[in-house]
C-alpha cells in the first residue's frame, strides 16, 4: 500500500511539475515583446506607441530581463511561494486576489455540474442495463450519444431557448443563487453524463459475465439484486477514472459556458486574461487548473484500493485469478 501511495505521489508531482513549466514555456515561445504585448493589451494598436519606462517595468517585474534558465528558477520559486504578481488587466490587482474574488463561482458551478453529471450518467447506465425491455434500453444508450456528440455551445443555447426564454424557469444571465447556476450546470453536466453512462454500462455488463455473478444468480437472485449486491461495487472502477478525467473537460467547460451565461468565474477570467495577453494571469490559471486536475486524480487514485484491494494487491489478484 505504501509503494502504491509513493507511486502515484510522484506521479502527480511530475503532472504538476509539467503544467508549471507549460506555463512558463508559454511566455517565452510568445512571438514578440511579453511585455510591449501586455502594455498594448491585446489591442493591435501601434507598438511604437508603447510606454517605453512601462514596458521596462513590466520587464523587471516579470523578470524577464534575465537569462532563461535564471527565469525558470526564479519561476519555479514564485510558484511555490504562490507569488503570482500583478493582473495588469485587472487594474493591476494582484493576481491572487483576482484569483480569489472569481473562483467561489466557478467552484459552485463545478461541483454542481460533477453532481448532476454523476447522477445522471448512473441513471442513465442502470437503466440501459435494467430496464425490462430492448427498445427502453436502446433508447437509454441513445440518449446518451446527445451528450457526447453534440459541442457545449449548442447545448447550452438549447436550453437557454427552451428553460429560460420559452418556459421561464430559469435565469438565463447572471449568478445569484441556485437557479441560475442550475442551468449552466446542466449544459456541463449532460456533456459528461453521455460518456460516463457509456462507460459504466459497459463495465457492468462486463462484470456480469464473471463467475462469481453467475453463483449469485445460481442462488435465485434476481437481475437487480445481482446488480446492486454484487456488480455494481466492481463496476465502479472505470466510473472514478473516468470523473476525475472529467474535472478537465468541466475547468475547460466553464470558460465557454460562463460567457454564454453571463456568469463570473475563472473561465471568464481565462478569456479575459488571454484576450489582454495578460500573461502572469494566465500562468496562474494555468497552474491553478492544472493542479486541480491533479489533485482529483490523485484522490481517485488513493480510493482504488478502498473500492478492489487487488489494485494494490497482487496476491489477492492471483488468487481472484485462480
Amino acid at each position: 500500500m505504501t509503494g502504491y501511495v509513493l507511486r502515484r505521489l510522484g506521479q502527480a508531482a511530475v503532472v504538476l511539475w509539467g503544467a508549471i513549466t507549460l506555463s512558463f514555456v508559454i511566455v517565452q515561445l510568445t512571438p514578440g515583446d511579453p511585455a510591449r504585448l501586455m502594455v498594448m493589451g491585446g489591442e493591435g494598436a501601434d507598438a511604437g506607441a508603447a510606454d517605453d519606462a512601462q514596458i521596462a517595468q513590466i520587464r523587471s517585474e516579470m523578470m524577464l530581463d534575465r537569462p532563461v534558465v535564471v527565469q525558470y528558477v526564479l519561476y519555479l520559486g514564485r510558484v511555490l511561494t504562490l507569488n503570482w504578481g500583478t493582473a495588469y488587466s485587472q487594474q493591476r490587482q494582484g493576481v491572487a486576489t483576482v484569483i480569489g474574488d472569481n473562483i467561489g463561482a466557478t467552484l459552485e458551478l463545478g461541483l454542481t455540474s460533477l453532481l448532476l453529471m454523476t447522477v445522471l450518467g448512473v441513471l442513465f447506465a442502470l437503466g440501459s442495463v435494467l430496464l425490462p425491455t430492448a427498445w427502453l434500453r436502446s433508447a437509454f444508450q441513445g440518449v446518451t450519444v446527445i451528450g457526447i456528440a453534440v459541442p457545449s455551445f449548442v447545448m447550452a443555447i438549447v436550453l437557454l431557448q427552451v428553460f429560460s426564454f420559452r418556459l421561464g424557469w430559469f435565469p438565463a444571465f447572471g449568478a445569484g443563487g441556485l437557479s441560475s447556476v442550475l442551468l449552466p450546470a446542466m449544459t456541463i453536466a449532460l456533456l459528461g453524463a453521455g460518456t460516463l453512462s457509456q462507460v459504466f454500462a459497459r463495465s457492468i455488463r462486463e462484470v456480469g459475465r464473471e463467475g462469481f455473478v453467475e453463483v449469485a444468480r445460481a442462488r435465485g437472485l434476481s437481475p437487480v439484486e445481482v446488480i446492486l449486491q454484487h456488480v455494481l461495487r466492481n463496476a465502479s472502477l472505470p466510473v472514478y477514472t473516468i470523473v476525475g478525467m472529467l474535472v478537465g473537460g468541466v475547468v475547460s467547460g466553464a470558460a465557454i459556458i460562463e460567457v454564454i451565461f453571463g456568469r463570473p468565474g475563472i473561465g471568464q477570467l481565462y478569456v479575459e486574461a488571454v484576450g489582454a495577453r495578460d500573461f502572469p494571469l494566465i500562468q496562474a490559471l494555468i497552474v491553478l487548473t492544472g493542479g486541480l486536475y491533479v489533485v482529483v486524480t490523485l484522490v481517485v487514485d488513493l480510493s482504488y484500493p478502498l473500492i478492489d484491494p487487488r489494485v494494490v494487491s497482487p496476491g489477492a489478484r492471483a488468487g481472484a485469478a485462480r
